[in-house]
């Protein structure tokens, strides 16, 4: 069969869902994924043929297209601080503006020459903690989770990306009782979280592809208590962070006031609210006093 036939049908069956561009940028993906094919390659070659067995893979990627599921998950991996990382069911597709909250670091922490000590809470795919290790030569990296699932998605990109992030296994909502452990004994220089912030009220704003695909466990809170992960966080952070540590967080847009009013709660200083490249208040830096 003809592959722009294929790239024909891809349009009829999905731009109602997706739209022309979005459709457009999945079948390029999807025969550079799977044939190793650039997307110029029809403009060169019109009358590239594929054959059958290529035909039934991208055929099944344009089937699970139409339920919705994410290109990400299709092909199996996403790109985040230009690396390839690995993501499945069980974590969360990383983001353009979790991006912003490690650039934010990295600009931060440029000029630091003495070692840093960094712990990721929450750490899913392992995203976060992992670019932090590759862009870092004066840092010990941890990540944590309550998933045993997701763990085994981050220590394999930690594998694949060479990378050297101690990832462990921890409940952010019961770290009072487990910090025995040697990897919460400590002190940090540095704390992240992107814990889960979407409330049941906001579901119907988000896409089917992120609800019925992600992990619901990393993204929903309570209505009536939105901020409970986030309170675990910065009493845990007030503990142990050394003094002048910061606490870098990705929040709900629509809970920025309430979010900064922890942090004042338990003294941090020189708090700061950022927006997103969409506009949406989405980063805070808190220092502990």
């Amino acid at each position: 069969m003809l592959l722009k036939e294929i790239k024909n049908i891809f349009h009829l069956e999905l731009d109602a869902i997706y739209g022309k561009d979005e459709v457009n940028s999945f079948f390029y993906l999807l025969i550079e994924h799977y044939f190793d094919l650039e997307r110029f390659v029809l403009a060169i070659q019109p009358g590239l043929l594929i054959d059958k067995r290529q035909e039934t893979v991208i055929f099944q990627a344009l089937s699970e297209l139409k339920l919705e599921k994410p290109i990400q998950h299709i092909i199996g991996t996403s790109y985040f601080m230009d690396l390839e990382f690995k993501v499945n069911e069980h974590v969360l597709i990383p983001r353009p503006e979790t991006e912003e909250l490690v650039r934010w670091i990295l600009d931060d922490v440029k000029d630091v020459k003495q070692s840093l000590t960094i712990l990721d809470m929450g750490t899913g795919s392992g995203c976060i903690p992992i670019s932090l290790d590759k862009n870092l030569t004066n840092a010990k990296v941890f990540g944590l989770d309550i998933s045993a699932d997701a763990l085994k998605v981050a220590v394999e990109n930690n594998r694949l990306l060479s990378a050297n992030v101690n990832f462990f296994k921890a409940d952010i909502l019961s770290l009072d009782k487990e910090t025995a452990t040697k990897e919460l004994d400590q002190k940090f220089d540095i704390i992240i979280s992107n814990p889960p912030y979407v409330r049941e009220l906001e579901k119907e704003e988000m896409h089917n592809n992120v609800i019925d695909h992600e992990p619901g466990l990393a993204l929903f809170v309570p209505d009536e208590d939105p901020l409970k992960f986030y309170s675990a966080v910065v009493n845990f952070a007030a503990d142990h962070l050394n003094e002048d540590g910061c606490l870098y967080l990705e929040i709900n847009q629509y809970l920025g006031k309430e979010t900064m009013n922890l942090l004042e709660e338990s003294n941090f200083k020189t708090i700061e609210l950022r927006k997103d490249m969409f506009g949406n208040d989405r980063m805070i830096k808190g220092i502990r006093k």
